[in-house]
């Protein structure tokens, strides 16, 4: 090929290569004129700092508040965005029940347990708002009348409450049968004040003349009852004491307030008794004033013993709280009707139902004409033998005995019952 040609080509594909150089240098705005150099400021904005952990972060700490991506948001009319809130709620849902003309609302999560600390509110259609004042979850709406009703959570600030009415009917008439959740009505000793709670003071130790050993009788099995005021026992040696048969108490209503609380020795003695082979009954110290109130404390009863096998009776123990206590006044008709309440309770959960007194709160503070036969009854007179006129099945014949295994005094009792043994 000529020289010249070739010289002519070169110069032709240098200038090309020249001129696209220029060409993109001016696409990017290298030549723009306008282009300016940035400002302090910008150039401030654009700086990242590292903290002391090692997290960088721009100068400008209110960029955020310009990103609409930052939240959890959703679009609404105009293109606009809504702010979300993405706290997490805790959800929580009415439980309602009735016993007698009286609706009992329990505030619940949705694992079913109370949710305490605030104060709610319900609404119940025609009755007006009912609010939660002392913050335990429970709502009580008494004296209402028969039939359908609705209830609303109505204030629940800071919970996911439902939105559609519960609907319930209000029973006219007391049903002896458990109620079906009765935990919200139990306490510990830790949630009261014992001292002026648990107060029983039984009368029979005013006319206590028997002796406190133990009693070997051809007829009767001998044994003993006990509550958290027998202290640390030592079941083993019990057992070998000779004792056949116990009566623990599983719990108590309050002389004063009326909360049903749980013996805080109840589950300790029951297993210690029942792993040593002693056959067990249970009782429970009433402060009742109503059938309501009985049907409560079987209920409560029968919750705390589900789990254990009870050969004795089921017992109600109906004596003085030092004479200032809830139920202290209660003619005997009242006091009498309470008593039933529990024992047909006690005796519709599958139990043998029984009453526990002294000799004269039998004469005088109890209709006995007026208690189911199929009760049994426990009585209290410490003599060397009864004089009680009525017929009894229990008789607890001292409260000065002593037993190994339990320092102190201990109630003795002699068993007339044909039970397993």
């Amino acid at each position: 090929m000529d020289s010249k040609i070739i010289r002519r080509a070169l110069l032709l594909v240098t200038l090309f290569v020249v001129a696209m150089f220029f060409i993109i240098l001016w696409a990017n705005g290298t030549f723009d004129k306008k282009q300016k150099t940035p400002s302090v400021a910008q150039t401030e904005v654009e700086e990242e700092v590292a903290d002391e952990n090692g997290y960088i972060y721009g100068s400008d700490l209110t960029a955020w508040m310009n990103d609409e991506t930052f939240f959890d948001a959703r679009v609404i009319g105009g293109g606009k965005y809504e702010v979300v809130s993405t706290e997490e709620k805790e959800e929580v849902v009415l439980n309602v029940s009735s016993v007698e003309r009286d609706l009992r609302i329990k505030v619940v999560n949705t694992a079913g347990k109370l949710v305490k600390g605030s104060a709610f509110s319900v609404e119940v259609n025609g009755q007006g708002k009912f609010k939660d004042a002392d913050r335990d979850g429970y709502i009580y709406v008494p004296d209402l009348s028969p039939g359908q009703y609705e209830v609303s959570l109505s204030d629940a600030q800071g919970y996911m409450a439902p939105t559609a009415p519960i609907k319930c009917t209000v029973k006219a008439k007391l049903e002896y049968k458990a109620i079906e959740d009765i935990s919200y009505l139990i306490k510990t000793e830790a949630d009261i004040d014992a001292a002026k709670e648990d107060t029983a003071v039984t009368d029979a130790d005013s006319e206590s003349t028997g002796n406190s050993a133990i009693k070997t009788v051809d007829n009767a099995v001998f044994g003993i009852d006990v509550s958290k005021f027998n202290g640390e026992i030592d079941w083993a040696q019990v057992k070998d004491a000779g004792v056949k048969f116990a009566i623990i108490r599983c719990g108590y209503r309050g002389s004063k307030s009326g909360s049903i609380v749980i013996d805080p020795c109840f589950e300790q003695n029951i297993k210690g008794a029942t792993d040593n082979g002693i056959p067990v009954g249970v009782y429970f110290f009433t402060q009742a004033t109503s059938d309501v109130e009985g049907v409560e404390e079987a209920s409560a009863v029968m919750s705390m013993i589900k789990q254990y096998k009870i050969t004795y009776p089921v017992f109600i123990d109906s004596e003085s709280a030092g004479g200032s206590g809830r139920a202290d006044g209660l003619e005997a008709g009242d006091r009498t009707k309470a008593l039933e309440a529990f024992c047909q309770t006690i005796r519709a959960g599958g139990y043998k139902a029984g009453v526990y007194a002294s000799k004269n709160w039998f004469n005088d503070r109890l209709d006995i004409t007026k208690l189911s036969t199929d009760n049994v009854i426990w009585l209290a007179e410490y003599k060397d033998e009864p004089t009680y006129g009525g017929k009894y099945q229990l008789w607890q014949y001292s409260s000065g005995g002593s037993i190994s295994g339990i320092e102190g005094r201990v109630d003795m009792n002699l068993s007339y019952l044909d039970t397993d043994r």
